[in-house]
């Protein structure tokens, strides 16, 4: 068997269709429930990446068939001794020494570049959770990476919300908010509150659990924002925000986020959750989640499940959205591997 690789960018559109054509396998295979591999998000992946992110991506072939892609997301605003890697070898062409090639391609281009570690994502099943591979946790251990962050994706069946019991909650919350109001509006943020968008996505890495994952807050500002909504809509990801505005002062201090995508109307991501700390205690989480999930129904009414990922260890939020009706599916770590 002979293992070629090569790196490859956008305009090489034939290495672009192969590595999509590998990742919408892999996808059905790994995780059967999620929707297929959006092909616009790829391409968008080329074209319009995200802010502050330069990415590398190289293409391996078996005996001259393609077999795997590896996509290596460098950070260079922040974190600029950081990488992230997508490692994907086709369902079909696994455990022949693809994926070991593709790990020893990029550890060398991290080196060249100064990178000192990165890390990746791997699903896993729960106990009671539906069937998983474990080869995406056993390869990565094979690398010499560690187990850094142990995360669970849960689901909320959209028929199975109880309405009555989510009434309830928002009824003994809404006290708790005095002096606070929703606001909502769909994809781009408005200018009034783009500057404390940007504070509280910056907050994200300071506040969440991130375990042993050496990753420092996100420098944040107005103008990556607005870079971040051009990758979005780019991506055909149509957004739907709900702020939670502080009365006295004017202020947006907390902010959640749902999204679908282009090409499963059936489906959303329930993004981010934040609430300044100063103004935490009020229920304001609850809150902000359940209103929102009345926006984007009342928009989308073709969803019928909603994913969202946390940190097991984020009691707090998963609370919250246990609370909602969203349930365990299968368990995600974050491995990380010091270069």
């Amino acid at each position: 068997m002979s293992i070629t690789i090569a790196s490859f960018d956008g305009t090489d559109r034939a290495a672009v269709d192969e590595a999509y054509r590998i990742g919408a396998a892999a996808g059905d295979v790994d995780v059967p429930d999620l929707p297929p591999f959006c092909r616009r998000r790829f391409d968008a992946l080329f074209h319009t990446p995200m802010p502050g992110t330069e990415s590398l991506w190289a293409l391996a072939r078996l005996d001259g068939v393609p077999a795997g892609y590896l996509q290596l997301d460098l950070p260079y605003l922040d974190n600029t001794e950081n990488a992230t890697a997508d490692l994907t070898v086709h369902p079909e062409l696994r455990r022949r020494g693809v994926g070991r090639a593709l790990h020893e391609y990029g550890v060398r281009l991290l080196r060249e570049r100064g990178r000192k570690r990165v890390v990746a994502m791997a699903v896993s099943a729960l106990p009671d959770g539906p069937a998983r591979s474990v080869a995406g946790d056993a390869f990565a251990a094979t690398t010499g990476a560690r187990p850094a962050l142990a995360e669970v994706r849960r689901r909320l069946a959209v028929a199975d919300i109880d309405r009555i019991a989510l009434r309830t909650a928002l009824a003994e919350a809404t006290p708790r908010a005095e002096g606070y109001r929703s606001v909502c509006w769909q994809g781009s943020t408005p200018q009034e509150y783009v500057a404390d968008i940007a504070y509280l996505d910056g907050r994200l890495l300071t506040d969440a659990p991130m375990g042993d994952v050496q990753w420092e807050p996100e420098q944040v500002d107005a103008e990556r924002i607005r870079g971040n909504e051009l990758s979005l809509d780019a991506r055909g990801r149509r957004r739907y925000h709900l702020g939670m505005r502080h009365e006295e002062s004017g202020r947006l201090v907390a902010w959640t986020l749902l999204d679908v995508g282009a090409n499963a109307d059936w489906h959303a991501y329930q993004q981010i959750t934040i609430v300044d700390p100063a103004h935490r205690g009020h229920r304001l989480g609850l809150i902000a989640k359940a209103e929102n999930l009345h926006h984007l129904l009342t928009h989308e009414p073709a969803v019928r499940v909603i994913d969202t990922f946390n940190a097991a260890s984020n009691s707090y939020m998963v609370a919250i959205n246990e609370q909602l009706g969203f349930r365990p599916v299968d368990a995600w770590t974050d491995w990380q591997l010091t270069l």
